[in-house]
């Protein structure tokens, strides 16, 4: 239903609205599992994200031809258009010869979609450290790369369905469908309350609606509203994030151009500024807990366009991406 928009509510001159757009969430159940029933069922989580609007209608993301869109779209030209793309088990994490993005390309994001399909190196976001009464102490800050940025809903599609495949340990098996489970709104802002910059990615469901079930979003920390500093890992420098992951090795890492990796001179973290680090196929990040009350703290209320009592024909997500799974976890808020 669109990118929302933010009231703001109290005094708060230092907070910058960098981009605004709709978040989408999954996660996989594990492999030769049909259903996943809890957390520990879950292989993977997915987060995609889609900017409408921001500073400039104009972003600058990776030449069409590189990464793993590059290699999506020369499959398509080489085989025909209907032919089983690249599967994501040949781009997993171990594969050393998946490249990441580099080259630049103009996308004007208010006449055409952009879409970030990030993986999450844990099976949850962090779990916010203040704000609303919370019960879980904070967490550490959480890993996560970029895997695909495309200008085609196509190529998300067919990252989230399933496939089967022969191993010569294991034998047949069977990798199932992902699970949408979340929907909302999101903005990246800058925030400087006295201190250094830094950047926020803050977001807001609107799928599950409110009075729904919760059972998978509260198991995988998806708040109904959050907010984490986002700081964008320089592929320069060597050396592991400080959330334990060893992050990308080699060809899989980025190549930012020149005026982005300007930015981190011999810095090993920079903010998202611009966002534009998030269009290159393996940049990494990290998400570090900050508030599950966007208000109280950025002094900002983020609104969906989404009523209570509205059904799966008001889901931007089902409607670009369609019902690759089934809908209950994102329409009713139960495992499946």
């Amino acid at each position: 239903m669109g990118q929302g928009k933010e009231v703001k509510t109290g005094d708060e001159p230092q907070v910058e609205i960098q981009e605004r757009g709709e978040i989408f969430f999954f996660y996989r159940p594990k492999v030769a599992k049909e259903e996943a029933h809890s957390a520990d069922d879950v292989q993977r989580m997915y987060i995609v994200l889609r900017p409408e609007s921001g500073e400039t209608a104009v972003e600058v993301k990776q030449d069409p031809r590189s990464g793993k869109e590059g290699t999506k779209q020369q499959e398509a030209e080489s085989q025909g258009e209907g032919k089983k793309l690249q599967s994501e088990k040949e781009t997993a994490l171990k594969d050393p010869e998946h490249k990441g993005g580099q080259g630049s390309q103009e996308v004007n994001i208010e006449k055409q979609p952009l879409l970030r399909f990030i993986v999450m190196g844990q099976k949850s976001l962090p779990t916010p450290g203040k704000g609303k009464k919370r019960k879980k102490a904070r967490s550490r800050p959480h890993w996560g790369f970029v895997e695909l940025v495309t200008t085609n809903p196509e190529d998300v599609r067919n990252s989230l369905k399933g496939e089967e495949y022969d191993t010569a340990t294991r034998g047949h098996r069977r990798k199932p469908e992902a699970r949408a489970v979340g929907e909302g709104v999101y903005r990246i802002l800058r925030h400087n309350p006295g201190k250094k910059m830094h950047t926020h990615l803050i977001y807001k469901l609107e799928f599950p609606a409110e009075g729904k079930g919760s059972e998978p979003q509260e198991a995988l920390n998806i708040e109904r509203e959050g907010s984490f500093l986002i700081q964008i890992k320089n592929p320069e420098q060597k050396g592991g994030s400080s959330s334990g992951f060893r992050g990308l090795q080699g060809k899989r890492k980025a190549v930012f151009p020149a005026k982005l990796q300007g930015q981190f001179g011999k810095l090993r973290y920079h903010p998202a500024d611009p966002p534009d680090f998030l269009n290159y196929e393996g940049c990494e990040f990290l998400l570090i807990s900050a508030s599950d009350d966007i208000e109280k703290e950025l002094g900002l209320d983020l609104e969906g366009e989404v009523g209570e009592e509205a059904g799966k024909s008001c889901s931007d997500l089902i409607k670009m991406l369609g019902e690759v799974a089934s809908t209950k976890p994102l329409l009713e808020g139960t495992w499946v």
